[in-house]
């Protein structure tokens, strides 16, 4: 199964369809209860709106199990809620809250006009969303003397930035310091020679566990939509 995805920040978009606007917000969130606020915030922002319709997605956590919720909010059953839902899950999408907020142009669009709508509203949103994946990343840890943290600092940032890997403050103590990165476990190979290389052999890499972390998508990978 691949990784999960998330938002790297809310968004926002319009679509206008038969002179209906679709006004489409994707937030990152945490729990049922952020959504909800945000949902009221919604309705308090466009009181003259005529459908605030919601979808939700959460990921399972060690604290719940995996949440999927939708409201059609007055729309015919079907039609609104669940395609958006059913986007947010096509794409990947994981601690999502999508809110479409409508304004009636006057012209029906029917259920199937409606289903069109709802749905091309949140494949817009995340299209326009900059989004990161969700993985398990390795911990590698090197500790160095305190003559080369500069050297070591530079040497780690330049790696990681080629290699998209995240690097950790510094720690110190009196005698060492000890650098810390997050790394994919493809890439801990190429990091351990690397230091290796740039040290003599001196420094060592140490692997001392994983961590869930949330990595920016390569441009040359978009996320799926119907």
């Amino acid at each position: 199964m691949p990784d999960p995805l998330v938002l790297a920040a809310d968004v926002e978009t319009e679509l206008v369809e038969k002179r209906s606007r679709f006004l489409t917000r994707l937030h990152r969130v945490d729990s049922p209860e952020q959504a909800e606020a945000l949902i009221r915030a919604a309705r308090r922002e466009h009181p003259d709106a005529r459908h605030h319709c919601t979808a939700l997605v959460l990921g399972e956590t060690p604290q719940r199990a995996e949440v999927h919720r939708s409201s059609d909010d007055g729309e015919p059953s079907g039609t609104a809620g669940m395609p958006m839902l059913q986007a947010l899950l096509h794409a990947g999408l994981i601690d999502t809250l999508a809110i479409v907020i409508r304004y009636f142009g006057g012209i029906k669009l029917g259920a199937g006009g409606l289903l069109r709508a709802y749905t091309a509203g949140v494949e817009q949103a995340i299209t326009a969303a900059e989004l990161h994946c969700r993985t398990s990343l390795v911990v590698a840890e090197l500790e160095v003397s305190l003559a080369e943290i500069g050297l070591a600092e530079n040497a780690v940032r330049l790696w990681a930035d080629a290699h998209g890997a995240q690097v950790e403050p510094t720690a110190y103590t009196s005698r060492a310091a000890t650098l810390t990165v997050l790394v994919a476990p493809e890439h801990l190979a190429a990091l351990q020679a690397d230091v290796a290389r740039w040290s003599s052999g001196r420094v060592a890499v140490d692997e001392t566990g994983r961590r869930m972390a949330d990595v920016a998508l390569e441009a040359t990978d978009p996320p799926q939509s119907s």
